[in-house]
């Protein structure tokens, strides 16, 4: 196998730098399961089932769903988290993944999914209302979307320097999804990170699962 490639190799991002050593916490491994089986609670999956998985990393939560579709599509713009996630599909023999190297954000994909999904990615997403509606499109009719992230947070989960969101108020984000022609929309907390800072001190940051059909 070698995985699908299509995106722009000018500067490696900190995604590449974490690729080989990302498996190696049991809190991504956690996380992963604890999403999905929130997804497969609440979204009707059946045999034939077409997914994306929008900002797959190494595929954690893909793998924990691999054997609910009958075809799945790993997409990332870290080319070493490509990698790995494709090293990982041969290793384990899976005949239903594809890993695809490819940066949705700035480029435009076709493809139809019965379920696209996605975990801790959106908050890295400078223009939410556009990845959205590039999710709809992306959709058959009837098809689901599910998105886990943090819930808004003051800033101290990823620390000075980080550009993205700090989090989402859900109900905003719930508002936007319905802008967009989205219906049937649920969230609820799936899951909790406890981060220890510098000085020793605990902090939990909730996670949740935001659902919604086409």
């Amino acid at each position: 196998m070698s995985f699908q490639y299509h995106a722009n190799l000018s500067t490696m991002s900190e995604f590449d730098a974490k690729a080989r050593d990302w498996d190696k916490n049991q809190r991504y491994f956690d996380r992963s399961e604890a999403v999905a089986n929130a997804i497969l609670q609440i979204i009707p999956l059946h045999e034939g089932m077409k997914a994306l998985e929008y900002g797959s990393g190494t595929a954690l939560l893909s793998f924990a769903l691999k054997d609910k579709f009958s075809e799945i599509t790993l997409m990332d713009n870290s080319i070493e988290m490509t990698k790995v996630t494709e090293e990982k599909i041969v290793a384990q023999q899976v005949t239903n993944m594809k890993p695809l190297f490819f940066d949705m954000e700035h480029e435009d994909y076709s493809g139809r999914f019965d379920v696209i999904y996605n975990q801790m990615v959106m908050h890295h997403v400078n223009d939410i209302d556009a990845m959205l509606s590039k999710f709809y499109n992306l959709l058959y009719p009837g098809g689901y979307l599910a998105i886990a992230d943090l819930y808004a947070e003051d800033g101290s989960f990823h620390g000075e320097g980080f550009n993205g969101h700090l989090g989402f108020e859900v109900e905003q984000l719930a508002d936007q999804l319905k802008a967009i022609g989205f219906g049937n929309i649920q969230h609820s907390q799936v899951y909790s990170i406890a981060k220890t800072d510098e000085e020793g001190n605990v902090s939990e940051f909730p996670i949740f699962l935001l659902t919604a059909s086409k």
